[in-house]
């Protein structure tokens, strides 16, 4: 692939700059006592390594449909365990991949039945990633900020529940509005689009040699369906609380 290409040029100068980027945010996360400069140095370091193994890997997936099906498949559930961990417990972690897969799968369903994905792994492993990213993010902020609010607010829920309040209406009064809150990124980023920045599938296709407007139709799709698939994410997150499926983290 020449360098013309891709969006950046491919050689020496861009490898140090990413390790460079990862050293200086790492140092800056340790300097300012965030606690996470431990944590940007082995993010990058994964990095690395899964992008390394996909690229390894990828021919072989993109050219089977069940290959294609089981990285999906793998796909949602390191979404739901990464999601779940930050959390709840690391036993009940992989239970957070539950509200990502109601919001992902019946989506794709619908989307391949009407014919705008197609079948093939380049189409639909990206497409796949992409909303699963999005139900990933909206599942672990909804899901943190539920489980601090509960715990925080503890002394309310029992009070809801003294009043008559069922366990499950008492704990999504309490956390619902801190939760819906994760929503936020998604509203951002759909509302400043074209303004700020220049989301990935757009760039991409226009670098494919898509014309703009094919380009721009194609990313409001994918910022919609983002916005359906947290939505329903983080619905099913609430309920799943609300529930007490989720035990804190404290309790491992």
């Amino acid at each position: 692939m020449s360098a013309s290409s891709t969006l950046l040029p491919i050689g020496p100068p861009l490898f140090a700059a990413i390790v460079l980027a990862t050293l200086i945010a790492a140092a800056l996360a340790a300097l300012a006592r965030m606690g996470h400069g431990a944590a940007v140095l082995r993010a990058g370091a994964r990095a690395v390594v899964q992008l390394g193994a996909v690229s390894l890997i990828i021919t072989a997936v993109v050219t089977s449909g069940p290959l294609t099906l089981l990285y999906v498949a793998v796909m949602l559930g390191v979404a739901g365990f990464t999601a779940g961990r930050r959390f709840t417990t690391r036993r009940c972690a992989v239970l957070a991949v539950v509200p990502i897969a109601v919001a992902v799968v019946p989506f794709l369903g619908v989307l391949l039945a009407a014919g705008l994905v197609r079948t093939v792994g380049l189409v639909l492993i990206p497409i796949s990633g992409i909303l699963i990213g999005g139900g990933l993010t909206a599942t672990s902020l909804a899901g943190r900020r539920a489980m601090d609010e509960l715990a925080a607010r503890k002394g309310e829920v029992e009070a809801a529940l003294s009043l008559g309040m069922s366990p499950r209406d008492a704990a999504l009064e309490i956390c619902r509005p801190a939760a819906v809150s994760a929503l936020i990124p998604a509203l951002d980023q759909t509302r400043t689009v074209g303004l700020v920045t220049l989301p990935g599938a757009f760039v991409g296709m226009l670098m494919g040699g898509a014309s703009p407007v094919d380009a721009g139709a194609v990313q409001l799709f994918v910022l919609t369906g983002l916005l359906l698939v947290e939505v329903i994410a983080i619905v099913g997150c609430l309920e799943m609380f609300a529930r007490g499926v989720f035990p804190p983290r404290e309790a491992r």
